[in-house]
């Protein structure tokens, strides 16, 4: 009996594996369940989570009427047609970002498998015949609920993770305490921080060494992670991007790295569910500013609604950018859009000359992230003609109105995390390209009780610019479809899909002579309806 047992327990374990590693994922997608986002993603899709093909455990209750043989053979039965029945169905899926096996994933790895284990083991210690059916519905239980027993092991290893971080975030500050003579910039807004960062790390380092967060590295264990990796002992600047998603966040970044300069990029309604309120963006943005030490310089919009409003609770010295205000210390003026990119005139208060600039970059909004950068690389004693010549040098961030080729189709790629204001300017830019013009879009996630409102007038703007739309998920992208309706767009030209990846054959299908495509937003696989 213990060898049928035992077999049928390596072949449960192979299910475990697979299922637990799909939980895994989630968990690792919601940030490890930070603000409970993990639990609320369980809440939100029961369909995937419930309904499934182990839920049919319960039928092991008939073991009871069985022998011991019998009963291992069709539980190891089961759950190889469970494995292939998972397979199948990941196979089916799109998965945009795989997950990524770190320390801290090794880490819950070893206590779901210890919890596992425990009843595991004594099963096979006091294997009784007579209790054979109560251990395999215990088993088909722990199988059924995995999504529930990652976020158990999760809980668990919170006070490991709690001294790790510490450990790391101590090793951090020591060695920035070290680098004295280390200026560090800090960047934050709802949007723009990416490129604005990239942009003043490339203007920079035509005469310094300027050391940027890499990719999007802008939570605590983020900028830890780029301090004790990429920070050395060459570098001039440390340009630390700090994200959020509720007040007191930022503040805790500025903690450790002590900013001395800082930019704000655009106050917006980016992450509002989280946040709770625009005032509350507001707040929580300027904690960056608000952070900074007397003799700091902070970079602000004189044309952001939310900057100018703001009672500053702060005596540094304010850099203000703009582009419709007048009244500011940095202003471009004599702007041209085109699709080869962007020139403008730069001018500064106090200095009646024009400096004019070029960019690869696309987009209005790219003109206020260059503008932050020239104001600030001033400060570092950057000339103008080393300004100019690292304006002109700037490369497109990955996924951020990207310009690339796709065989013979133009992509605009603006897939990183969507937002009102960056939505808008990108539809901008696809109208300034020539032929057809497709929009391939999720829609926008993450924006609280405006979320259906704002993709409501997203759909009323792309009604305006694109020739064919191409949605991706019918029930999140519902306002889209009503706004392209509100405006009386060609219903035979919007087509919805569930998996992004048939987008691109549906593009060869619908292309032109010359086609333009943008995409806009790729939402994280916790978003997938398929």
């Amino acid at each position: 009996m213990l060898t049928y047992f035992i077999i049928a327990l390596l072949i449960y374990a192979v299910y475990i594996c697979i299922k637990a590693k799909k939980a895994l994922h989630m968990l690792q997608q919601n940030w490890y369940d930070d603000d409970h986002r993990y639990l609320k993603w369980i809440v939100g899709n029961k369909e995937k989570v419930f309904i499934s093909t182990d839920s049919f455990f319960i039928i092991f209750i008939a073991f009871l009427f069985m022998g011991a043989e019998i009963q291992a053979i069709l539980f190891a039965a089961f759950y190889f047609v469970n494995i292939l029945f998972i397979r199948n169905k990941h196979r089916k899926e799109q998965t945009k970002l795989s997950l990524v096996v770190t320390a801290r994933v090794r880490r819950l790895l070893v206590t779901l498998v210890i919890l596992y284990l425990i009843p595991i083991v004594g099963m096979c210690f006091y294997l009784d015949a007579h209790l054979l059916p109560y251990y395999f519905l215990t088993l088909g239980a722990m199988a059924y609920f995995t999504h529930f027993m990652v976020m158990l092991a999760n809980i668990i290893n919170i006070p490991i993770e709690k001294q790790v971080f510490y450990h790391f975030r101590r090793q951090a500050k020591r060695k920035l305490k070290r680098m004295s003579n280390l200026k560090v910039v800090g960047i934050t807004g709802s949007y723009g921080k990416t490129s604005s960062k990239n942009i003043l790390s490339d203007i920079l380092n035509v005469k310094l060494n300027a050391t940027p967060t890499p990719k999007n590295f802008n939570t605590p264990y983020g900028l830890i992670n780029s301090i004790n990796n990429y920070l050395d002992k060459f570098s001039d600047v440390f340009i630390a991007e700090m994200g959020a998603f509720k007040r007191g966040e930022i503040a805790e970044l500025c903690e450790l790295v002590k900013p001395t300069y800082g930019i704000l990029t655009r106050v917006g309604t980016a992450h509002l569910e989280s946040f709770g309120s625009r005032e509350n963006i507001q707040r929580g943005k300027f904690e960056l500013i608000e952070s900074l030490p007397w003799d700091g310089v902070g970079v602000l919009n004189g044309d952001d609604e939310y900057q100018t409003s703001y009672e500053l609770k702060n005596d540094c010295r304010i850099i203000w950018i703009g582009i419709d205000n007048k009244d500011v210390d940095v202003r471009a003026t004599n702007i041209t859009l085109t699709k080869e990119g962007t020139t403008f005139d730069c001018i500064f208060k106090g200095d009646k000359k024009k400096y004019h600039f070029e960019t690869k970059l696309l987009g209005k909004a790219n003109i206020y992230n260059i503008l932050a950068s020239i104001a600030l690389s001033k400060e570092f004693g950057i000339a103008i003609d080393q300004i100019i010549l690292g304006v002109k040098k700037v490369l497109p961030v990955e996924h951020r109105l990207e310009l690339k080729k796709m065989g013979d189709v133009h992509i605009i790629d603006d897939a990183y995390n969507s937002n009102p204001v960056g939505s808008k300017m990108a539809l901008d830019v696809l109208d300034l390209m020539p032929g057809k013009k497709i929009v391939v879009t999720p829609g926008m996630i993450e924006l609280g009780a405006e979320q259906y409102e704002m993709n409501l007038k997203f759909g009323e703007y792309i009604a305006a610019v694109a020739d064919e739309v191409i949605l991706v998920g019918a029930e999140q992208t519902r306002p889209i479809q009503l706004g392209l309706e509100a405006k009386e767009f060609d219903a035979k030209k919007v087509h919805i899909i569930n998996d992004v990846k048939e987008a691109f054959p549906m593009i060869q299908r619908l292309k032109s002579k010359e086609t333009y495509v943008l995409i806009e937003n790729d939402l994280p696989d916790i978003f997938n309806e398929k």
